[in-house]
This record gives C-alpha cells, structure tokens and sequence, in this order.
C-alpha cells in the first residue's frame, strides 16, 4: 500500500461489456465524487485486460491477455476499488468474476512475488455498485455477499453498495431511488466513510457515532 504521505488511489472496474450502460453510468458517477473530493481514479473495463478464465498453473498456461498488468500494475497500487457489476441470473458478471478468480495466479504461493501480492492485496477500501432490471432489494445481496466475503479475506473495509435499477442503456437515471447520486456520494466519501466489523477482539467504544 501506498505511504500515507502520498495521495490516495481508487480504481473504478467495470464488469459491463456495455461502454454505455447502466453498470458504465455507475461507474462514472463514481469518478466524478472521486474527482469532487480530489482524489486520484481511475476506470477500466474489464473486457479490456481479460479474454480468459483461470487455468489449471501446472498443465496450462494462463490467457495471453492484459489481466496481469491490470491486476499488477492497476489494482495493487490502488488504496479503493469500487467494482460495478450489472447482475446477470442473480450474480456478478462473468467478467467481474474472472477478476478474483484469476488474482489467484499471483497470491497463490507458486507466484514468486506472492508474499508482496498478499501485502498489497490487504488494507484497501471496497466498494459495490450494481444495476438490475429488478428492483427488490434482495437481488444484489448474493453479489454483496461475494465482495462482502473478499474484503474479509484480504483484511480491507466494504464500505459501501449502491444498488440501482434499469435494463436499457441509461435508464438507470430514471430510478427514483436516485443510485447514481448515491454511487456519486461512494466515490466521494470512499476513504472518509465510516466503517465497522465488530469481533469478539475488536476495540471499541460504547458509541457507533462520536458526537
């Protein structure tokens, strides 16, 4: 992770292969709070760097595709990462999904620079956005659980879902639960926004909220 002299880093993934779609709408308002509050982000399709899943490592090589610079050269360095997903039969994307399944070829303990990758991969803050056609709240709990599982496992803060309704391009704007103001607030508030995990070991005060 970066020091804390130097300024903080979001990176902005986009599991939609719509440059114009809901999930792509997400994600841009999530750079512009980003860009309110002065910190630096970054977007990236993930069509862009993966054409491939992960392989077994002893008997085949992985995709000769651009995830190892986008995972290597993009998200490690990143202190936020805010993954926007459309949900596709009440999951994340293909696409988003490939992205943690394949950061294996660089934490497992064959990758020589693993120990470095697990240092790197920890302490980041985490964010979810997601649009649907459906608009029940439960449609998104099994992707927020997913992420939800990763921050644990790589000790970094979930700190925020957004989650917004629509099925043709844009029309997410039309929502009435206004998501894209609230992915706005998520980039802006991604380092500020309070966060707690209560465990039997945690510290505390008596009090969620200072007065």
């Amino acid at each position: 992770m970066n020091s804390t002299h130097q300024p903080k880093r979001l990176i902005v993934l986009v599991g939609s292969p719509r440059r114009d779609g809901n999930s792509a709408a997400l994600a841009q308002a999530v750079m512009a709070g980003a860009a309110e509050a002065g910190t630096g982000a970054s977007l990236h399709f993930l069509d862009d760097y993966i054409s491939g899943f992960l392989t077994d490592e002893r008997h085949s090589p992985p995709p000769a595709d651009r995830y190892g610079e986008l995972f290597l050269e993009h998200f490690l360095p990143a202190d936020a990462a805010v993954f926007c997903t459309p949900i596709y039969w009440y999951g994340m994307s293909a696409q988003t999904k490939a992205f943690f399944d394949r950061a294996f070829s660089y934490y497992a303990d064959a990758y020589p620079d693993a120990k470095q990758v697990h240092q790197r991969m920890s302490g980041k803050r985490i964010g979810l956005a997601v649009a649907s056609e459906e608009t029940y709240p439960g449609a998104a709990m099994g992707i927020a659980h997913q992420i939800q599982e990763f921050s644990r496992y790589s000790h970094s803060e979930f700190v925020g879902v957004v989650h917004g309704a629509g099925n043709s391009r844009g029309e997410i704007d039309r929502d009435p639960r206004n998501p894209l103001l609230a992915a706005r607030d998520l980039g802006r508030e991604i380092f500020t926004r309070p966060y707690s995990d209560y465990r039997m070991d945690t510290p505390r005060s008596s009090q969620v909220w200072p007065n």
